[in-house]
C-alpha cells in the first residue's frame, strides 16, 4: 500500500517486511508503527510497504518475494524509487534479503540494511564460508546499516569492517499507548510477550511462577511457540487457574494485556531490543529483562527496570517476587521507564531519524 504524501515528496522508499506492516512479530509490529505515523505524516516521503515472507505457510514465501522483486521492478521503471529499506534478521530473512539487495545493486538503488534478530552473531560467522562472504558483500554494498543499540554496532563493523562509518544506532520505539494504563488491580498482572520457547526463558519463568505460588499475582504468557506444552506445565505446576496462555495475539490485545499488566518479563537468552520492552515502557510498566543484545542500553538495572542473569531461576524468581510486594517500587521503576521512552524510544522522533536516514542514503547513492 503506497502512503499518501504531499506534492512536494522528495524520496520514495520501498520497504521491505516480512508480512507488509501488518502488525505480526516484533519486525512487522515496528514497521506497522512506522507505517501508521508516516500516514499522518509524510514528512515528505512515499513509503511502499510489501511482504517478502508472508505470514502463512513458508512454503508459499518465494511467491511473496517474487512478488516483491516486481515491485521493484516497476517502481524503478517508473521513476518511483529512491531507496530500498531492508528489515533483516537471520536464516531464511537473510537469504531472502541477499537477492533484494542484489537487484537494488542491480538497479542501480541505494539500499539501507535494518538488522533485528539476537541471533545474527550464531548465524554470521567470523569465517571466509560462501554464506559469511555473501553477507559480508550485503552490509558493504548498502548504504546506511541501522542497528539497534551499541552491541550490535560493534558487531557489524567487527564482520565488516568498511562499514564503520555507514552504522548508524536507532532503537526501536513505539507510539504512546492508546489506552491508559490501570494495573491489574488487587492481583499483581505478571505478563510475557513473545515466543514460547527455551530461547525466551519460559521455562525459566514457568519455574519462578511456581516458587511463587504463596503471593498475589496472576499471570499471562501470550505468543505463540509451544504453547501447548507450557499449558501442561502450568497444569503439572498447579497454576492452571492462575497462567493464561491465550497463545499469539494480535495487536488490538497485546495493548490491552499491557494497560492492565503491573510487570513486563522478558528473561530471554539471545535478544537485539525486543519491541515488548519499549511497549511497556510506553505505558509505565514495570519490567524485568536478561542483559542480553541490547537490553542494557535502555533497561537500567534499579532506575528503569530490573536485570537479571540468563538462565537463573533464583535471581528471576526474587526480582519477581520484589516487584509482586512492592507496589511503591513497580511505581518508581515504570515512571522511569515512561520518561525514558518519551525522551528517547517514542515513535516521532524514530520516524524523523528513519527519514533522514533514508535522505542520506539517496544523496550517497549505491555502493
Amino acid at each position: 500500500m503506497l502512503q499518501r504524501a504531499s506534492k512536494t515528496a522528495i524520496l520514495n522508499v520501498l520497504v521491505a517486511t516480512p508480512v507488509a506492516a501488518t502488525g505480526q512479530g516484533g519486525i512487522d509490529r515496528v514497521m506497522a508503527a512506522l507505517k501508521d505515523e508516516l500516514e499522518r505524516d509524510p514528512r515528505g516521503t512515499l513509503a511502499t510497504f510489501g511482504a517478502t515472507r508472508g505470514g502463512g505457510s513458508l512454503a508459499l514465501s518465494p511467491f511473496y518475494l517474487a512478488g516483491f522483486l516486481a515491485k521493484m521492478l516497476a517502481l524503478r521503471a517508473r521513476g518511483e524509487l529512491d531507496v530500498v529499506h531492508i528489515n533483516l534478521a537471520s536464516n531464511g530473512s537473510t537469504h531472502r534479503k541477499l537477492i533484494v539487495a542484489g537487484l537494488a545493486r542491480a538497479l542501480g538503488v541505494p539500499y539501507v540494511l535494518h538488522l533485528h534478530g539476537g541471533s545474527y552473531p550464531n548465524f554470521w560467522k567470523p569465517d571466509n564460508s560462501l554464506l559469511s562472504r555473501r553477507i559480508r558483500r550485503m552490509f558493504d554494498g548498502a548504504a546506511r546499516i541501522v542497528v539497534l543499540g551499541e552491541t550490535w554496532k560493534r558487531f557489524v563493523i567487527s564482520r565488516a569492517p568498511e562499514t564503520a562509518d555507514r552504522v548508524i544506532v536507532i532503537p526501536n520505539a513505539a507510539a504512546p499507548p492508546t489506552l491508559p494504563h490501570v494495573g491489574g488491580g488487587e492481583r499483581a498482572h505478571i505478563l510475557f510477550l513473545g515466543r514460547i520457547s527455551d530461547k525466551k526463558g519460559t521455562p525459566q519463568l514457568g519455574e519462578a511462577l511456581n516458587r511463587m505460588r504463596d503471593l498475589n499475582w496472576r499471570a499471562t504468557i501470550a505468543g505463540d511457540g509451544n504453547v501447548e506444552a507450557a499449558r501442561a506445565k502450568a497444569a503439572e505446576y498447579g497454576l492452571a487457574d492462575r497462567v493464561d496462555l491465550p497463545g499469539w495475539v494480535g495487536p488490538d490485545r497485546v495493548a490491552e494485556l499491557i494497560a492492565s499488566a503491573d510487570i513486563l518479563v522478558l528473561p530471554s537468552f539471545i535478544e537485539n531490543l525486543p519491541l515488548s520492552i519499549i511497549e511497556a515502557m510506553a505505558s509505565g510498566v514495570a519490567v524485568v529483562a536478561t542483559p542480553v543484545g541490547a537490553v542494557p542500553d535502555i533497561v537500567r538495572d534499579g532506575e528503569t527496570g530490573l536485570l537479571v542473569p540468563v538462565g537463573d531461576v533464583d535471581a528471576l524468581t526474587a526480582a519477581l517476587t520484589r516487584l509482586v510486594g512492592d507496589p511503591a517500587l513497580r511505581q518508581r521503576l515504570g515512571k522511569a521507564g515512561l520518561a525514558l521512552h518519551r525522551n528517547k524510544l517514542d515513535l516521532a522522533p524514530f520516524a524523523d531519524t528513519m527519514q533522514r536516514v533514508w535522505a542520506q542514503a539517496a544523496k550517497t547513492g549505491r555502493r
